[in-house]
């Protein structure tokens, strides 16, 4: 191993002491000291540890022709935060939108503990063994503390993610309730260009922000345990709203009879609610994901709504009005970053909080105030 030094990619070209880090070459050859294979990137970088820069055309290629490496780093593109990289992700999806739309999005979401992980397991090989191509974006939580996320959804989906059909994609919630942004669209724009056919979004499920899920996706699928209680479905009769189908999950061994009183209980009390998608009349359902037992019947019940809303029209009514609402909801968000980064309301902030928190401002007048400087300043400036 030799001792060589080398400055990290992301280190300014002139870059101070401030920056420690610093990267030293590992041994000859591939990983583990494997010998590269032939054609690979590592073959062909040779010595050199910095990764090429890939041009939109590159990311463009990479993505339609299914190469995995690149169809990863573009994601990570459309993730960043960078106004660069966002810019040249915007470039990237103008050329992939003509290739996307050809797929069926599923959100599955469901408390922690309900086995959404096993399910899309179960589920995930099932499709893969039918010759689908599946993408999995996983939401993982970001802690508050430290800002970083696990990430364990490769982890937990062991078998699933050897699979040669599947991509598991897990990205950290950022913060955002349910884990889903804007990002999370695109995301799902770039796995469709790449040629998956399902795409499966997994929420943190915290059942406060299900919504956007339900604005990204065909199919809106609640994974439910036996037993929860009066509080669990209080919190949870939102999402049971928003919900196309219930799914109670570990329907085995000595639950299954459980499970199946359960799902009666529901179906009686989902006769009373509209339903989530017209036309559709939201069931329950029981499956296990340990035994695989009810997978290949709610696949059924998922390409059944599929046909039923493209014959109506309504699938493409959907997938037209969530195109609206993520415009929309793009322009909440630059105006909401523009309003935060605007100078005059950076400069006035803190003066304004200090006084709402000791009582001397009221809230409204506060907002009326950053409003004000702000406004006040694109009205002089001509923006």
């Amino acid at each position: 191993m030799s001792d060589e030094k080398q400055r990290p990619e992301w280190v300014p070209e002139k870059g101070g002491t401030e920056y420690t880090t610093n990267v030293m070459r590992g041994v000859e050859g591939g990983h583990d000291g494997m010998p590269p294979q032939p054609g690979s990137q590592a073959a062909r970088q040779g010595s050199n540890p910095r990764r090429r820069q890939l041009s939109v055309e590159d990311h463009v290629e990479g993505v339609l022709s299914g190469d995995r490496t690149i169809l990863a780093r573009t994601i990570t593109l459309v993730e960043s935060n960078s106004a660069a990289h966002m810019e040249q992700a915007q470039e990237v999806l103008k050329h992939l939108i003509p290739h996307t739309g050809n797929s069926i999005r599923v959100g599955i979401t469901g408390v922690p503990g309900v086995g959404k992980s096993s399910f899309i397991e179960a589920l995930g090989t099932f499709l893969c063994d039918r010759e689908h191509k599946l993408a999995v974006l996983a939401v993982d939580p970001t802690s508050s503390v430290t800002r970083g996320s696990i990430l364990g959804d490769k982890t937990r989906m062991e078998n699933l993610s050897r699979d040669p059909n599947a991509f598991i994609r897990p990205s950290p919630t950022g913060g955002t309730l349910g884990g889903v942004t804007r990002k999370s669209r695109e995301t799902i724009l770039v796995c469709e260009a790449a040629g998956f056919d399902v795409i499966l979004v997994e929420t943190v499920g915290v059942g406060q922000s299900e919504i956007t899920v339900r604005s990204m996706v065909d199919f809106f699928l609640l994974l439910m345990l036996t037993g929860a209680g009066d509080e669990l479905q209080g919190i949870k009769k939102g999402v049971i709203e928003l919900a196309d189908a219930l799914l109670i999950n570990k329907a085995d061994g000595d639950n299954k009879l459980r499970a199946q009183t359960a799902r009666s209980e529901y179906n009686r009390a989902l006769h009373y609610l509209a339903p989530a998608t017209e036309g559709w009349k939201t069931k329950a359902y029981t499956c296990s994901a340990m035994t695989g037992e009810g997978i290949d019947n709610i696949w059924d019940v998922i390409q059944t709504l599929r046909q039923q809303t493209g014959e109506s029209g309504v699938f493409e009514k959907r997938r037209k009005n969530q195109t609206l609402d993520w415009v929309y909801s793009m322009v909440e968000e630059h105006l909401r970053s523009r309003f935060f980064n605007h100078p005059g309301v950076k400069a006035e902030r803190t003066q304004v909080e200090h006084a709402v928190v000791e009582g001397t401002m009221p809230a409204t007048v506060a907002a009326q105030e950053l409003l004000h400087t702000f406004e006040g300043r694109e009205l002089r400036t001509g923006n």
